[in-house]
């Protein structure tokens, strides 16, 4: 398994010339009880939506994340610009709900898979 990491370095400037990468480089910092991320650096490479809109390596993204519903959700506003992509800068905001923890339950294995058939081989006769 890959696991993706995204650096967000607080309280320092931008590199002058930061090399465009898949992340981008991102630097952050807190007004008050937001976190605001900026970030520059972006390849070409990736898409701005699920939609695959493309964009340049001109693309600069500030989020602000903030906690809001008394710390049951997490909004994040979002301001996206690209002059060689869009005509004007554009905005989102993003809400996720805090969800309460659960126990997992018991999940059939396999052997004894009576939720979906996987078409797993059985043997016939044991041949060991």
């Amino acid at each position: 398994m890959r696991i993706a990491v995204r650096h967000i370095y607080l309280d320092v400037p931008h590199s002058p010339n930061p090399k465009p990468s898949w992340y981008g480089e991102s630097v952050g910092h807190y007004e008050d009880d937001t976190l605001v991320i900026d970030t520059i650096g972006l390849n070409d490479k990736t898409y701005v939506d699920n939609y695959r809109t493309p964009h340049t390596e001109k693309l600069h993204v500030v989020e602000r994340w903030k906690l809001t519903d008394g710390g049951n959700m997490i909004e994040v506003s979002i301001r996206v610009e690209d002059p060689d992509t869009f005509n004007e800068p554009w905005s989102a905001i993003q809400r996720y709900r805090r969800v309460q923890p659960r126990s997992l339950g018991e999940e059939a294995c396999a052997e004894n898979n009576a939720f979906f058939d996987y078409h797993t081989p059985v043997a016939s006769k044991l041949d060991f």
